[in-house]
């Protein structure tokens, strides 16, 4: 690779920044202690199952 040949870095994620700042109205809106609640219950059942069976 030669020295002055640029290896993108930050360049290369510039347009993922723009794109992950823009808010779609039309996308689903969840709270995120809502997913951390989901998450949790969802491990106490598997613990519950796990020590059922």
């Amino acid at each position: 690779m030669d020295k002055g040949q640029n290896t993108g870095g930050l360049m290369s994620s510039a347009g993922l920044v723009r794109y992950f700042d823009s808010e779609d109205d039309r996308a689903i809106r969840i709270d995120p202690k809502t997913v951390i609640a989901t998450g949790v219950l969802m491990g106490v059942l598997v613990q519950l199952l796990t020590f059922v069976s």
